[in-house]
């Protein structure tokens, strides 16, 4: 079966990071042989930027008021079993056409869904900057639940010499190596402790006060995750269901304090899992 992999690309321009993409992609390529490899250059796409109007956080991402591109670019998320962020570096921080994006997906933060899908992330530099906007792609697709490969920074100024040019192709060849491992041998990861007690806290609130109208609290419920010891079947050691045990209880403390000092009729509001 195919595997679907689909790198959203950040840059205004066919540049150094785009370059860089087809280089990861042909080099992905020799190690997957059906593969179907898209990137989606979002500077051709109409995304709207956030309103803060909280309405894919409290009602759903349905009733978002932009009526744009962004949906369509979701379901090509959905529909992938790899995902790569790429960016050139401008101003220590991702494009503000890839953030616009990001923004938009702030629900996915409250929502995790891509527990089976793997991720990675290809950042282009002048100088310095790169190796920190990678840690921040990957963090935020740990909290979307993607499978996170470890991704690359790379200094791109030209003119450049044969010997940069070798350096830069071996590394992405290093990421493209890890990328295909995780692709297609997905292995059964052990939540972090930092993730385990996102997820504890956030479901425990959730279920210590429960609110139909909050379709957070609809997500966990249909999930079964009021249940479960983590978004997916995982064995944890003692000591992780320990701590998960003794967060259990502190968030539900918390959200019935909070709660009860709430005006009354008030619905109640939970910790989420990120903002």
């Amino acid at each position: 079966m195919a595997k679907k992999v689909v790198a959203f690309l950040g840059s205004p321009r066919k540049g150094e990071t785009f370059s860089a993409l087809k280089v990861f992609e042909s080099k992905l390529r020799e190690r997957v042989k059906d593969l179907d490899f898209e990137i989606v250059h979002l500077r051709e796409f109409r995304v709207e930027s956030c309103r803060g109007c909280f309405l894919c956080l409290t009602k759903g991402e349905e009733l978002c008021p932009h009526k744009d591109d962004f949906t369509s670019l979701v379901r090509n998320m959905n529909e992938a079993d790899g995902v790569v962020f790429a960016t050139p570096n401008y101003s220590l921080q991702v494009t503000g056409t890839l953030k616009i994006f990001l923004d938009r997906c702030a629900h996915i933060f409250h929502r995790p869904r891509y527990f089976e899908k793997a991720f990675t992330a290809i950042v282009t530099q002048g100088v310095i900057g790169a190796g920190d906007i990678v840690k921040y792609l990957e963090t935020v697709a740990r909290y979307w639940g993607f499978g996170v490969v470890k991704g690359v920074g790379l200094t791109t100024l030209t003119p450049r010499t044969a010997a940069e040019d070798a350096q830069i192709e071996k590394r992405i060849a290093s990421v493209a190596d890890r990328f295909h491992r995780a692709l297609t041998h997905p292995a059964q990861r052990k939540p972090s402790w930092f993730m385990l007690a996102i997820f504890r806290l956030s479901r425990s609130s959730h279920a210590a006060v429960p609110n139909e109208e909050s379709c957070d609290y609809r997500y966990f419920r249909d999930k079964g995750w009021f249940e479960s010891e983590y978004y997916y079947p995982v064995r944890l050691s003692v000591f992780r269901r320990w701590f998960g045990a003794a967060l259990d209880r502190f968030a539900t403390k918390q959200a019935l304090k909070r709660h009860a000092a709430l005006p009354r009729g008030t619905p109640p509001h939970h910790f989420p899992a990120a903002q």
